[in-house]
């Protein structure tokens, strides 16, 4: 079992950042990626914003690109998001993900809201 707990978020005004942490914990050492996705309000399903595998190679949702940041940690098991230039589409619910495949999935954080005013 992996046990993620994500940390920041918030409300932020359109044009600002925001920065996203995860803490990993757990009997993972198996586990290839860890990432972030995000449910937006009235959505059901989650979409991958950015993924990061253990040998580092990254996977961005195209909505994203060139706006965010995703980074890990492997020595302290910590996985981050630099969410800049934020828009008001941007806000979701953002969870925290580690997996075994090259964007995760298997395993989820409780969830930071992240709201985007305009």
């Amino acid at each position: 079992q992996v046990r993620l707990v994500e940390s920041g978020g918030g409300l932020v005004q359109a044009g600002g950042s925001l920065s996203l942490s995860c803490a990993a914990s757990g009997s993972g050492a198996s586990i290839n990626a860890l990432g972030w996705y995000r449910q937006a309000p009235g959505k059901e399903e989650r979409e991958l914003v950015a993924a990061i595998t253990v040998g580092m190679t990254t996977s961005y949702a195209d909505s994203v690109k060139g706006r965010f940041t995703i980074s890990r940690d492997n020595a302290r098991n910590m996985v981050y998001l630099q969410m800049n230039s934020l828009k008001p589409e941007d806000t979701a619910v953002y969870y925290c993900s580690a997996g075994y495949s090259s964007v995760g999935g298997n395993y989820w954080g409780q969830g930071t809201q992240v709201t985007v005013s305009s």
